[in-house]
């Protein structure tokens, strides 16, 4: 069973199975896919500096300066006030001792979509591995590892309707990497340990549902994006939508409220019944504005402002109108507290 829904899940991101490998996520993903492919390279004797940028998962930007800790020279592109990243900043960046580059497919809390068939071509045309963590593509665009000519690539079930807590490295054979885990011989050895078997036939079996429908809920989403954006900046003093000029996932718009807390205004929606976020997931415990919405250079006061509105295949036309007129309701709200009163909006 867990060999047919490798062949599956691989199938899906346009690869063999032999290069896929269960995980228990994204995070463990990336943490592999850096890790192990920076420290496989140095005892080699090939170099001890990565690229990465500005904007990147935690789980990638953690694991990169848990190298510099090991010795290793990191260096971490800038963006424009999109998220976007300049091919030409890559080409620049690289040099010899460059053991790897990763850059993410698209951004988790802003949704920009990097061009990154052309990055991945700068640095194989340097003999240089390129990673991209896919995790928030997977399901919302294509997602194939010979279109964006990677050599290894990151996945999680949950962010194409499969379950928490299983998800997939794609490494391109050939490539060398060490495991962060010793033990068995389980996923060709690049990570032992027992098989979370219904983790991985339920990951198939998502993509088996979602990825057939995909070109068509894109179209479906970024209608609605459309609309959800049009209505918020119509509706709600102080908004600015985040990356709004850049290629972006659908289903997923960045916004700042100037005046109110993002935080705050998450619990106060929760209230109100509808669900959003405030950054990235796994920097939600973090206090202050986050790394992305820092890098893209956005003055403090409407970056404590920050939220995550995130839809899907089973959204309707009227819950984002909802989502709208609870929105402004909510920061009107919040703005009315007296200062004693207010949550901290950064002002």
């Amino acid at each position: 069973m867990v060999e047919e829904a490798r062949l599956r899940v691989a199938a899906h991101l346009g690869a063999g199975p032999e290069g896929l490998h269960f995980t228990s996520g994204g995070t463990e993903s990336n943490n592999l896919a850096v890790l192990g492919i920076a420290r496989a390279a140095a005892r080699a004797g090939k170099g001890r500096h990565v690229v990465t940028s500005a904007i990147e998962h935690p789980s990638v930007l953690e694991a990169v300066r848990q190298l510099e800790r090991e010795g290793f020279e990191a260096t971490c592109l800038r963006v424009d006030g999109a998220g976007r990243i300049a091919p030409g900043e890559l080409a620049v960046a690289l040099r010899a001792g460059t053991v790897l580059v990763s850059i993410q497919q698209a951004n988790p809390e802003i949704g920009t979509v990097q061009p990154i068939a052309e990055l991945a071509a700068i640095a194989r045309a340097h003999g240089i591995p390129f990673h991209t963590d896919a995790v928030q593509s997977l399901g919302k665009i294509g997602v194939s590892v010979g279109a964006l000519g990677v050599d290894a690539l990151s996945v999680s079930a949950h962010k194409a309707y499969g379950p928490r807590g299983v998800g997939a490295l794609w490494i391109r054979p050939g490539t060398s990497i060490e495991p962060l885990l010793h033990g068995g011989g389980q996923e060709a050895r690049v990570r032992p340990g027992t098989e979370d078997v219904a983790g991985a036939v339920a990951f198939a079996a998502a993509l088996d549902e979602v990825i057939p429908v995909v070109a068509t809920g894109e179209r479906r989403w970024r209608g609605l994006q459309e609309r959800f954006e049009g209505e918020l900046k119509a509706r709600v003093p102080g908004v600015r939508i985040l990356a709004e000029q850049a290629a972006r996932v659908p289903g997923l718009v960045g916004v700042c409220i100037k005046g109110v807390s993002g935080k705050a205004l998450v619990q106060e929606l929760a209230s109100r019944g509808i669900a959003v976020g405030s950054g990235s997931a796994c920097g939600a415990h973090l206090a202050g504005p986050s790394h992305v919405v820092a890098a893209l250079g956005i003055e403090a006061p409407l970056a404590a402002g920050q939220i995550r509105v995130s839809f899907g295949l089973e959204t309707a036309e009227q819950e984002l109108s909802r989502a709208v007129a609870a929105i402004g309701a909510a920061a009107a709200r919040l703005r009315a507290l007296p200062p004693c009163d207010r949550p901290s909006c950064g002002s």
